[in-house]
């Protein structure tokens, strides 16, 4: 089968350097290069001159992430419809090589860089009045171009408390079972070796995860001896072992998947997976380094706004230009820059937008309020055993030991965590406090925002804490020369809000999400600490550890072990809920269709819509929302009424859709056009070789 497809290939590139080196005897040969550099851009749809992008589309994107590459690439699959992404940072073709490498990550990082926001946050008076520090992405791929791959799907009863939460889901595209099919729809399954998966203590279910996605959940190519122990050491702490996390319940202790395509050992990340094996598509515009400063509104339409395009900028010097939208903004900017966005264009609270001096169009308080995260910290040991971190010192570099990132997890509940009757205290002190609680946490003083935080603040402490699902994350880490046990709070009650102090988005948002001001949320992170702790003392684990480092034997009471969070912790790097999909009477920013309240053509898709944290890393749900969304908004431009991944569904769908139920058995890859001959063979060699990379 390769020798055939590899014939092939040869074959047709053949046939493409003969029709590109004598079609055009005549050219220059710097022109020639020159457009061959263009049309290497073009086949991926990135525009690097933004002079060559259209005065108008059907759809503006803003926001080129995770999820806005995701909903490209699927709302272009219907070829009647034009989509113009603009993402304020950079292609990444600079820096493709720390990009695609997984190692990378922790070794060569992007984080400080270019590709990185940086932004900070408020001093936190729950962590000792420090200001943290918030890593996002800025380059196409957003956060999935420079975070640490993990792979963790949210649990079943945290999908379906969204979707009670929000009793106008009528379609049900947030259900448990709808999600879990638009998550897998975003995959491709990879099973790790025989030999990776005896050493790791890798077990899983393949039925579990999709088959035929664009992202890559797979292992790396090297392991540990280290990773192999984590598993069996929770065990003997009452943490079982978990042989399927992805299939709606991931409590429990097992190495999870990560985002690495094993054909290559590279990163596999929205950008990869969703735009690069793409042929020319001529209904698709990429613009990078262009940053969306506000919408522009149709006027007269106050009350009920509707969105006729957006005002960009390649930097806060240039002049701002406009593009129209025929049918939508979307916003996938995320958690930040989604909700920034809004406000900057007079959708918000009034009192902030006021004060920020930007005219109120839409007074609406719940965007950029609740603003949450999880948060996390490390204890660190000495180990007479072999790391990454020793490989990559001594000079290690082949493909297989730069994939190897962490990836053996645990998530552990609350009964677990404390104890049948010091979690039922906690419960019920955590219930008691309700009211103190969103008084004090939510000063912008709005009825509705409060009541969507008291929704919120019951659905965590009735349903979540008395469930399977972990309220705490453990994590191993061996990249460095030293051995690392995290631990992550996952439902935090503590909850805080970003708003704009001036009218540029240049200019960076006051980002508070109160870290650790609740009691709760102090008490079971410390509870993890210590079971991290616990671990390190655990069989077979603890024959590898020669003595914890950070913080030491000087932390043992439960005074010293707060003291030393408040000032140790830092983000896990998951901010939600600025957006919240909620109803408008609990403060929510968008519908169950992610329509914006009070516009008629806006969007939100991004993680900014969460209404809670998830026990998972949000890269996972995020694919999985991004793949709704696309779903919602095609079916509602092409007539289709329902939810197709929900148990009941009608087949109803309009003519105007020319491509889209075909590329869907495709994953959208490759549709069909009209390229000439050139373009023909290579959209042939594109989908051949795009085939090769994803089985």
């Amino acid at each position: 089968m390769w020798s055939l497809t590899k014939a092939t290939i040869l074959t047709l590139t053949s046939t493409y350097f003969l029709l590109t080196t004598f079609a055009f005897p005549n050219s220059d040969p710097l022109e020639t290069q020159q457009t061959r550099d263009v049309n290497s851009l073009r086949a991926r749809n990135i525009v690097s001159d933004s002079s060559a992008i259209q005065g108008s589309y059907d759809f503006i994107i803003v926001g080129g992430g995770l999820a806005g590459l995701v909903l490209a690439s699927r709302l272009s699959e219907d070829s009647n419809h034009t989509i113009l992404v603009l993402e304020a940072g950079e292609s990444g073709d600079a820096n493709i090589t720390q990009i695609n490498t997984p190692a990378d990550t922790y070794y060569d990082s992007l984080v400080g860089s270019e590709y990185d926001y940086a932004y900070q946050t408020a001093q936190q008076t729950g962590c000792s009045n420090r200001n943290i520090s918030w890593p996002r992405g800025k380059v196409l791929g957003g956060s999935s171009a420079i975070n640490g791959m993990y792979l963790v799907r949210p649990n079943e009863p945290e999908i379906n408390a969204i979707h009670s939460i929000n009793p106008n889901d009528t379609d049900e595209f947030w259900t448990w079972d709808s999600y879990y099919a638009a998550m897998k729809k975003s995959e491709t399954f990879g099973a790790p070796s025989a030999d990776i998966a005896a050493e790791a203590g890798i077990q899983y279910n393949a039925a579990s995860y999709g088959s035929s996605g664009p992202i890559h959940w797979s292992y790396p190519g090297e392991t540990f001896n280290l990773v192999g122990n984590w598993t069996p050491s929770l065990a003997t702490l009452g943490v079982p072992i978990n042989p399927d996390p992805a299939s709606g319940d991931n409590s429990g202790a097992y190495i999870t998947t990560s985002s690495i395509n094993p054909s290559n050992w590279t990163r596999s990340y929205s950008r990869s997976g969703y735009i690069d094996p793409l042929p020319p598509r001529s209904n698709l515009d990429i613009l990078p380094s262009a940053t969306v400063t506000n919408i522009v509104w149709k006027s007269g339409t106050s009350g009920n706004l509707t969105a006729t395009g957006v005002q960009w900028a390649s930097s806060s010097t240039a002049a701002t230009q406009t593009v129209n939208a025929n049918k939508e903004v979307i916003l996938a900017a995320g958690t930040i820059g989604t909700a920034q966005l809004l406000q900057l264009s007079g959708v918000g609270p009034s009192k902030y937008l006021q004060a920020a001096g930007v005219d109120v169009q839409l007074d609406l308080p719940g965007v950029g309020q609740r603003l949450q995260d999880h948060i996390s910290g490390s204890l660190i040991y000495g180990t007479n055993a072999e790391t990454a971190g020793d490989e990559h010192a001594a000079g290690v570099a082949t493909a297989e030991f730069l994939s190897y990132i962490n990836s053996a997890t645990a998530y552990v509940n609350l009964t677990t965590l404390l104890g049948s009757d010091s979690a039922s205290a906690l419960i019920s002190s955590a219930q008691a406090e309700v009211d103190s609680s969103a008084s004090s946490l939510l000063p912008l003083g709005d009825s509705t925002v409060a009541a969507g935080y008291k929704a919120m603040y019951d659905t965590i402490t009735n349903q979540f804490y008395s469930s399977n699902s972990g309220q705490i994350e453990l994590l191993l880490s061996i990249t460095s020369t030293s051995v690392l046990i995290q631990a992550a709070i996952q439902h935090p009650l503590s909850v805080g809000e970003m708003y704009i102090t001036s009218d540029s988005v240049f200019n960076y948002p006051y980002l508070n999400p109160n870290y650790l001001v609740h009691d709760a949320d102090l008490t079971i992170l410390r509870e993890g600490f210590k079971m991290a702790r616990l671990i390190s003392q655990a069989s077979p684990i603890s024959a590898y550890l020669t003595g914890e480092t950070t913080p030491g034997s000087s932390v043992s009471t439960d005074d010293e072990w707060d003291s030393w969070i408040q000032g140790a912790v830092g983000t896990e790097y998951h901010p939600t809920g600025t957006c919240a999909m909620l109803p408008l009477e609990l403060g929510g920013v968008v519908s169950p269709s992610l329509l914006v309240y009070g516009t008629s053509n806006v969007r939100v898709a991004d993680a900014s819509v969460y209404p809670f944290e998830l026990s998972s890393h949000l890269g996972a749900p995020t694919y999985g929302l991004a793949e709704q969304a696309s779903t919602i908004i095609r079916d509602y431009w092409n007539g289709v009424s329902t939810n197709p991944n929900a148990t009941t569904t009608s087949s109803s769908s309009s003519s105007s859709s020319t491509s889209g139920s075909q590329e869907s058995k495709n994953n959208g890859a490759f549709p069909t056009f009209a390229f000439g001959s050139r373009g023909i063979v290579c959209a042939t060699i594109a989908c051949l070789a795009g085939c090769m990379m994803v089985f």
